[in-house]
């Protein structure tokens, strides 16, 4: 977990952007900014062309060198993509040694000018998508988020209502669904680009991801404050999470119903499964039973369920009705793996099913007030029991339990009284080579005593 070597890292730039933030409550905007998937294509699939960063570096565009507090947005983003975003450097990862030899291993000429790499590591639209500042050297610039600007770059610089940006084809990053889908479509992958096993073989590294904790590493270059929360809507950091933890679950769900589940090959996508089910020492003797496995036996290959072993322990406080119906449906799932790739994918849709159903159950807890620090309390309090039972013994799980029980000390305002334990506790996840159960469960417990929960 190279990313996230220290929590003290995440939890700085999260202070910075003020406690209130992480609170959620029922704003004006709050439904949308939760619930309505775009409607728009992803950036680089869209019709519009896109104009190049430099089209947003002016000085009285978004180029200030500090940011402005008498404005509605800070105007100095740019400047901050360019000097801490790795977006930024994205492209230029495809020039050296790592990608050269992963490119020779894969058969590709070069890194930089291949699609399957550049789909990922740059705004990689078609040649007649591309305006005259357009720089595919760029690497993942404004338009590859916010989508092409030829037709919003006006109305956006006369501060036109959002409405009528995002009606000009600006894509909707405020709204959590759209943005997990956006940021999963390159950190998770989708039909059309994906880290298969074969380019991970090559020397890619494994992907990560958790939409708020890598949101605020990014690093975030708006300020969420009233004035954004009524324009735009915002669910807060764990509105935020349980969106994308949603969203995840349901993209592993949709790539295990597709193609590159159900081809016509001896073995399916590889990559769809827990990487380190395969990839430990042969003398390592981590495995244990969990809920979802239980009908699973040692050195059985399983599916990657992290996510929705993150969302069943949210279920379990939130949702106790569906959290058996969850829990049945990924322990299905993992079974049907013993059958054939039918049942597997019969398996995954009807989970996808109890998922949607679940995420708009959360949805409404969320925007109704339902989940204050009480429930968050009780959260936090499940993923500490649900760790300490075995329940996250696979790295991928620790790996999303850490940054969640992050996110949650710092909403419940626990944070302060805990560093130097959550600290220990990313230890335990930064290396997934040498990771730990027993060390991991350790120091869980020993934060959890802090926490009192």
């Amino acid at each position: 977990m190279q990313k996230l070597a220290s929590g003290r890292v995440v939890t700085a730039v999260r202070a910075a952007l003020g406690s209130w933030l992480f609170v959620v409550v029922a704003i004006a905007g709050a439904t949308a900014a939760l619930t309505a998937r775009a409607d728009a294509s992803l950036p680089q699939n869209g019709h519009d062309k896109h104009l190049g960063v430099a089209s947003c570096a002016s000085g009285v565009c978004h180029g200030s060198v500090e940011g402005l507090e008498a404005t509605h947005v800070l105007q100095n983003e740019f400047v901050t993509w360019t000097q801490q975003d790795k977006h930024a450097t994205s492209y230029q990862t495809l020039l050296g040694e790592r990608s050269r030899k992963i490119a020779q291993k894969l058969g590709i000429a070069n890194a930089a000018t291949a699609a399957i790499c550049l789909d990922c590591h740059a705004d990689n639209v078609a040649q007649a998508q591309r305006g005259d500042k357009f720089q595919i050297n760029d690497g993942i610039g404004c338009e590859g988020c916010h989508g092409g600007a030829e037709r919003w770059l006006s109305s956006h610089a006369s501060n036109a209502k959002h409405e009528d940006n995002l009606a000009l084809g600006m894509y909707p990053t405020n709204n959590v669904r759209a943005r997990a889908d956006l940021c999963l479509s390159c950190h998770l992958g989708n039909d059309r680009k994906f880290a298969t096993h074969r380019i991970m073989g090559a020397g890619h590294p494994r992907l990560a991801f958790e939409l708020d904790t890598f949101g605020v590493l990014q690093p975030q270059h708006y300020r969420i404050d009233a004035d954004y929360a009524e324009r735009k809507g915002s669910p807060g950091s764990v509105g935020t999470w349980l969106g994308g933890l949603v969203a995840a679950a349901k993209k592993n769900l949709e790539l295990v119903q597709g193609p590159r589940f159900a081809s016509a090959s001896v073995f399916p996508e590889v990559a769809l499964f827990d990487c380190h089910a395969c990839h430990h020492l042969m003398s390592d003797q981590r495995w244990q039973p969990r809920k979802e496995t239980a009908r699973l036996g040692p050195g059985e290959i399983r599916l990657n369920d992290a996510n929705l072993v993150m969302l069943a322990s949210v279920a379990e406080v939130m949702a106790p009705g569906q959290y058996r119906t969850l829990i049945d449906g990924i322990a299905d799932l993992h079974a049907a793996v013993r059958s054939d790739r039918d049942a597997v994918i019969a398996a995954a849709r009807r989970l996808s099913g109890t998922v949607d159903q679940l995420g708009g159950s959360l949805v409404g807890s969320l925007v109704g007030g339902k989940v204050g620090e009480a429930e968050m309390k009780r959260i936090l309090g499940n993923l500490f029991k649900q760790g300490l039972q075995g329940e996250y013994r696979d790295y991928v799980a620790a790996e999303q339990s850490v940054m969640a029980v992050d996110l949650l000390l710092i909403a419940t305002g626990k944070k302060e009284a805990t560093k130097a334990a959550v600290d220990r506790l990313y230890g335990t996840v930064r290396d997934e080579n040498h990771f730990d159960a027993a060390k991991f469960a350790d120091s869980l417990s020993a934060l959890q005593h802090q926490t009192g929960l």
